[in-house]
């Protein structure tokens, strides 16, 4: 299927309203293939990398964390930014270790997506981790309340529940359950 250029979206501008180094605000002026136009927030951030790491149990390695901007506890999976030059799957190793104290025993690639296409450029990189094994290091306060093996079983009561609702934790754990049952595991 080709790209037909009559559909495209076209951009007239866009000016940069805040840049720090974890986003870059700006507003896009937008044309539509009808004429309409518009203004557009865009957020442009960096790659993301995040770690799902599943046991012998088929449990996944989480987080339970507030999250100021909903106010809401959650569930989701450890990760970052990818620092310049670092390879994504290190970030993904380095922030599991550091935000949960267990460090994986293997390191795949699992999937990559855009969370927000229409407005924010970030891309979620998120590997596959097999096993894991305790680092010794206390869980920083800051960035977990508990971490603890949460169930694939478990994962639509979760979701349904809003304990988990994280666009990477939700991506990933449906991911990593399609995966397991391809490996005959009975979830």
């Amino acid at each position: 299927m080709g790209d037909d250029e009559s559909t495209r979206w076209i951009i007239h501008g866009e000016r940069v309203v805040d840049d720090t180094r974890k986003a870059q605000l700006s507003i896009a002026s937008v044309e539509l293939p009808d004429g309409v136009r518009f203004e557009q927030y865009v957020i442009r951030a960096p790659r993301a990398a995040m770690m799902l790491v599943l046991d012998d149990e088929d449990r996944a390695l989480m987080m339970r964390r507030h999250r100021f901007i909903l106010d809401r506890w959650v569930w989701e999976l450890p990760g970052g930014y990818v620092d310049p030059g670092e390879d994504p799957a290190e970030t993904a190793e380095r922030e599991c270790a550091e935000e949960t104290g267990w460090r994986p025993r293997s390191v795949e690639p699992l999937i990559s997506f855009q969370p927000m296409v229409g407005t924010v450029d970030s891309e979620n990189l998120l590997f596959l981790g097999r096993g894991a094994d305790p680092t010794g290091d206390a869980v920083d306060v800051n960035e977990a309340q508990e971490v603890g093996w949460v169930p694939l079983g478990e994962l639509d009561q979760r979701i349904a529940s809003g304990e988990i609702v994280g666009s990477a934790s939700v991506i990933g754990l449906y991911k990593a359950r399609d995966v397991r049952r391809s490996e005959g595991a009975q979830l």
